[in-house]
């Protein structure tokens, strides 16, 4: 058995916060695969069902966020469940909007639902971390987290939502590479950066003549042979110099 949680505030007025994207996870993946009605239980809401072959128990803690690890607690303490099979949704400022990351363990970060957790159960729960992006100055966080998305993000919050339903059954059978295949088919593709040019390849280099060689422009042309004059003489005298 598995137990998914959810993190956020209770109550209609933080319903669309960036800080409740977690209930907004547990949510969709209960209405994607007909979840039982959710009902109070262990302070929190609680919904039952299966994903794949695996039951699984979905938790909303509703004791406001610095104190979720009771209803976290409690749940697990009431089904005997052990930390490795808790899966923890929350809101991540580390991570641009619509980013996911999953881990094992870790520190909280000064998140209040990942700190209460922990020091009820220890770091060694799964965490799903929902990037929302940073407001750029740590003296805006307080007002961005509990501040509503805007418009214009619509559209990839509920993208992200149906992308975590539908790669659910596989973080609950423990194949976190899978949930983010199955995620990754939901968002909206990313356009690729160009490549850089190469560059040109240099032209090869000339051969080097070899030392001893004579380059064929500065070559010296042999002498041409010097012709014999035509002898002109007549065969009377040719015979008389004979004899001188």
């Amino acid at each position: 058995m598995r137990l998914f949680v959810g993190l956020g505030n209770p109550g209609a007025g933080y319903a669309r916060n960036r800080h409740n994207v977690g209930f907004m996870a547990v949510d969709a993946i209960a209405d994607a695969h007909n979840f039982s009605p959710w009902r109070t239980k262990f302070q929190g809401e609680l919904a039952e069902g299966r994903l794949g072959l695996e039951k699984v128990l979905l938790l909303k803690p509703q004791t406001f966020m610095n104190l979720s690890g009771d209803a976290v607690q409690a749940a697990m303490t009431f089904y005997k469940i052990e930390p490795s099979d808790v899966v923890v949704f929350h809101d991540e400022l580390d991570l641009a909007p619509e980013r996911v990351r999953v881990k094992t363990g870790g520190g909280h970060a000064g998140h209040n639902g990942l700190r209460s957790i922990t020091g009820h159960i220890g770091p060694e729960f799964v965490r799903v971390r929902l990037g929302i992006g940073h407001p750029g100055d740590k003296r805006l966080v307080t007002n961005y987290v509990l501040g509503d998305f805007a418009r214009q993000e619509a559209a990839w919050v509920e993208a992200l939502m149906k992308g975590v339903a539908a790669g659910a059954p596989k973080l609950a059978e423990g194949d976190s590479s899978g949930f983010m295949t199955e995620l990754a088919r939901h968002l909206p593709q990313r356009p690729e950066k160009p490549a850089k040019p190469k560059p040109a390849a240099k032209p090869a280099a000339a051969p080097k003549p070899a030392a001893d060689a004579v380059p064929a422009a500065d070559a010296v042309p042999a002498a041409p042979a010097e012709a014999e004059p035509d002898d002109t003489r007549s065969p009377l005298q040719r015979l008389v110099d004979r004899f001188r």
